[in-house]
């Protein structure tokens, strides 16, 4: 399959199990806790479930990384090529009642992710993108592509944790760079805004799995961003144990 091919794949998939999300959310459901006591729900295994069945299907050649999975102790460490999957980004904020979680299915080669779709059930919003190709944004308004912005004239934009937003490193980040704006939110939205050009600055300090980050990585660096860690090495995708380390995703990082 092609890359476009790969895409549409993911797209519909994510957009699939946005739509079962939805239903739960509406049902309502049980929250559990996994063995890190970090939050899930049915939700979450429903979505797993319909993507990887669909990657395993339509790609069998392809190894499928998941985020439940992995917790339950079912995942390996591929080498290659691999779909990592985060059924639902921001489980947490799902279970609150917030509007930002995600579904993030991500295409990783040689430890850096290729192409990715993030789709936002609350909201309806798909974003993807092809690395090296271009990324775009499906809302009710249709399909177009979408591009990272300079650094406005009257100040940056950030967008950080809601978790974590007030870590003193990421204060001062935000003060070293003049931002003028923050936004506190949870899950992959926060690269999709990078990617449309919407804010300019995502610093995390906290801790994230690769599944968080693989899919919006992909789809932001379509978009003209970069992303790296804070020594400004990429990330690398396919490590034991899954944890990204501290990183900063931006736009142009110019003024515009």
């Amino acid at each position: 399959m092609r890359n476009e091919d790969l895409l549409g794949l993911a797209v519909r998939l994510a957009v699939a199990a946005a739509a079962a999300i939805n239903a739960v959310r509406a049902a309502g459901f049980v929250v559990e806790h996994k063995r890190d006591h970090s939050p899930v729900t049915v939700a979450d295994r429903i979505a797993e479930a319909l993507i990887v069945e669909g990657l395993r299907e339509a790609t069998p050649g392809i190894p499928v990384v998941a985020e439940e999975a992995v917790a339950a102790g079912q995942a390996d460490v591929p080498a290659g090529r691999f779909w990592l999957v985060d059924p639902l980004d921001g489980t947490a904020e799902f279970t609150e009642g917030h509007d930002s979680f995600a579904v993030n299915i991500g295409l990783v080669e040689d430890g850096r992710p290729i192409l990715g779709a993030v789709a936002l059930p609350a909201t309806g919003e798909v974003f993807s993108g092809i690395v090296g190709q271009g990324a775009w944004k499906r809302d009710a308004a249709g399909e177009r592509p979408i591009a990272v912005r300079g650094i406005p004239a009257s100040g940056a934009t950030a967008m950080v944790s809601r978790r974590h937003d007030r870590d003193p490193r990421i204060l001062d980040f935000l003060a070293e760079r003049h931002v003028v704006s923050v936004t506190s939110i949870g899950s992959a939205e926060k690269f999709c805004r990078l990617a449309e050009g919407a804010a300019d600055y995502y610093p995390r300090r906290g801790p994230t799995s690769e599944w968080d980050t693989a899919a919006p990585e992909a789809v932001l660096i379509a978009a003209g961003g970069r992303m790296a860690d804070w020594s400004g090495a990429p990330l690398r995708y396919g490590k034991p144990g899954w944890r990204n380390p501290p990183f900063i995703a931006e736009g142009k990082g110019l003024p515009a």
